[in-house]
């Protein structure tokens, strides 16, 4: 019996490390809308690689604008051409996928003149995406699992009043409202730098790609991203991501080989209890590289 004893422990110290492997094991976001040759929502979920899926973009709303969604090549909302997608949302939802609506983008008319601006516009998308009960629901009936922040342009202002207005629908609906965030690596972010101060963000996948002072290359190293990600996995959210393009005519710069992720990258932003995995950009990119398929194992 007594020689037993240190086979015992090693199984034991075994556990333990595979409950802390675990608890670093993370997911992958993906944005899906912007190319109609990427397949639809529902193949896209059903690949199996994705936890979350950015429906983009709304990239229309705010100061008195009509909202206006824009799901490119997809399908025409201005016929109703996108109900449908609402079938495709379920479908994703049933496999234990959680689905955004991603406001704003890189190119849009978007922004939030006042805190009662905020709080009409978090109104929109509580009673056309989320919980509410509008009968000119974009996406059909299909309840949403949240909004994405994808704020590039518009000013900084009152986007802290649009996550608090947002999170305080969660008491009325069936289920939580979930928030994210794309913020760009340098931190703080210079549009949702006071909104994810609020600590209302759930998930936070931090685009770094675009930015060389805090992106990896194969030249800088891991320096400066490295970094970035320790202030980023800092701040009050649930989960942080690494946001990457995947394929390097997805992004400007900022491109990181999957060999790369996995033996420089990972290792190192795996280390952070905030860690959550990788945000691709974007479903298209992916099908093209097949990067998901490369990394999902590692990540």
């Amino acid at each position: 019996m007594a020689r037993s004893l240190p086979a015992m422990v090693l199984v034991a110290a075994l556990a333990l490390a595979g409950l802390a492997a675990g608890a670093r094991a993370g997911d992958i976001a993906i944005y899906w809308g912007q190319n109609g040759n990427e397949g639809t929502l529902a193949q896209t979920c059903a690949t199996g690689n994705y936890k979350f899926v950015n429906v983009a973009f709304l990239p229309t709303f705010g100061k008195g604008q009509t909202p206006v969604l824009n799901l490119a090549g997809h399908c025409n909302p201005a016929t109703n051409g996108c109900t449908g997608v609402g079938a495709d949302i379920k479908s994703c939802q049933s496999r234990g996928i959680k689905v955004f609506l991603s406001i704003g983008g890189g190119v849009g008319s978007y922004g939030l003149s006042s805190p009662a601006d905020a709080r009409k516009v978090a109104k929109y998308l509580w009673d056309n995406y989320l919980g509410g009960n509008s009968k000119s629901r974009p996406l059909g009936d299909a309840v949403l699992d949240g909004i994405d922040f994808d704020i590039e342009s518009g000013g900084s202002l009152y986007w802290d009043d649009l996550a608090r207005e947002l999170k305080s629908y969660s008491r009325w609906g069936r289920k939580p409202v979930y928030l994210a965030a794309a913020p760009q690596c340098p931190f703080p972010d210079a549009s949702l730098g006071a909104a994810l101060a609020t600590g209302r963000f759930d998930y936070v996948w931090v685009q770094f790609y675009n930015n060389p002072p805090c992106q990896y290359s194969a030249s800088a190293g891991v320096g400066g991203l490295a970094s970035a990600w320790a202030r980023w996995t800092s701040i009050r959210a649930g989960r942080v991501f690494l946001g990457l393009p995947a394929a390097p005519q997805a992004a400007g710069s900022g491109f990181v080989p999957t060999s790369d992720l996995v033996a420089q990258v990972l290792p190192v932003v795996k280390n952070a209890t905030k860690y959550g995995g990788i945000m691709l950009w974007s479903r298209f990119y992916d099908g093209l590289t097949g990067y998901s398929d490369a990394v999902k194992s590692q990540v």
